[in-house]
């Protein structure tokens, strides 16, 4: 897990259209399927050739990846403009030459190989393949329909305006409101923030890509916020890996720099979930690696407060989260203790 204070700055965005296809480029996984480890299967030759035509494919990668980045677009209708994401978190996906050089290298491959290598292909059909990149998810603008009702909520509070501190995000960021139950963090926050004119944008159950829709259709716009406080991608882990919850949180901090240029935004890592040695642990851990990257000591501040949660043996304490992923009374004021200071200072106040 990322630790508290360890930012990386970033400068620079690249940008991708909606409909683009791409996903995280791994040349040993598309050769060989769902297992890249070719040393198990026991054919000599096969074993050779694939490795040499692996690394081909990496040198090819490695020399046109600035050229598998989309170029900027001009400026289009908020709900169809292109999507941007920042450098530092961009996967690099290659373009639809190389996949082309790709493909008929390995058709070569297959040609030349000896009859022993081309029986086991025979047989395996998808054994040995070049895979497009798949959509990303999570930069796609979509919102869930039982969501619009929140939505439409949040809306009528963007059009009364008069919002100093922006809340954004899913379930974690939304419990702030509730007064009771094993969720309930608005005592917290009348204590620790009651000071500013708060909005509450967070959505239980929500996504990077039902954020993007959300800024990109009302909430992005009609006040201007002093600063903002952003938590999303917990709830991407079922569908997306880090690499592309990554991409999806840079997309969502592009996109409230744009709506509110005057705001800095407080950028939180992904809360920890679950038990220390529950798989999602490491996933969380690589997300927050990656938009750590995104702190650029100005406009964009990366905090990483997980630790906060955790006992000494990394466990969530009942009495913190008592399901293991929302905070209680307790979760909410460890985190506001957590932020309070940075916040201030984003705020500028004391």
């Amino acid at each position: 897990m990322t630790e508290p204070g360890h930012h990386k700055t970033h400068s620079g965005h690249g940008e991708i259209s909606e409909n683009a296809e791409y996903d995280s480029y791994q040349p040993g996984a598309d050769l060989a399927g769902r297992d890249s480890n070719m040393g198990q299967i026991n054919t000599p030759s096969l074993q050779v050739m694939a490795y040499a035509f692996g690394v081909a494919l990496i040198a090819l990668s490695a020399a046109n990846s600035v050229e598998a980045q989309a170029q900027p677009q001009p400026a289009q209708t908020e709900q169809t403009q292109a999507i941007v994401v920042p450098d530092a978190v961009l996967i690099p996906r290659p373009s639809d030459q190389e996949i082309a050089t790709a493909e008929r290298s390995l058709a070569e491959f297959v040609r030349s190989a000896d009859r022993a290598t081309r029986t086991i292909l025979d047989r395996y059909p998808g054994l040995l393949e070049v895979r497009p990149p798949r959509v990303n998810t999570a930069i796609i603008p979509e919102l869930a329909p039982f969501f619009q009702a929140k939505h439409q909520q949040n809306l009528e509070v963007a059009r009364q305006g008069d919002i100093e501190l922006l809340l954004v995000g899913d379930s974690i960021t939304d419990f702030w409101r509730n007064t009771e139950g094993n969720f309930a963090g608005k005592s917290v926050l009348d204590e620790y923030f009651g000071r500013w004119k708060i909005g509450n944008f967070g959505i239980a159950g929500d996504t990077t890509q039902g954020v993007l829709y959300r800024l990109r259709n009302g909430e992005g716009s009609g006040f201007s916020p002093r600063a903002v406080m952003l938590m999303i991608g917990t709830n991407n882990t079922a569908r997306n890996n880090a690499a592309e919850i990554a991409e999806g949180i840079g997309a969502v901090v592009v996109q409230l720099k744009n709506d509110f240029p005057g705001a800095k935004i407080l950028l939180l890592g992904v809360f920890p979930r679950g038990r220390a040695n529950d798989p999602v642990r490491a996933v969380i851990a690589d997300i927050n690696a990656k938009i750590s990257k995104l702190h650029d000591g100005d406009t964009i501040q990366y905090l990483d407060i997980g630790d906060v949660f955790l006992d000494d043996d990394g466990n969530i304490p009942v009495e913190v989260m008592s399901d293991g992923l929302h905070p209680s009374t307790e979760g909410y004021r460890r985190w506001a203790q957590a932020v309070s200071e940075s916040l201030a200072g984003l705020m500028n106040t004391q």
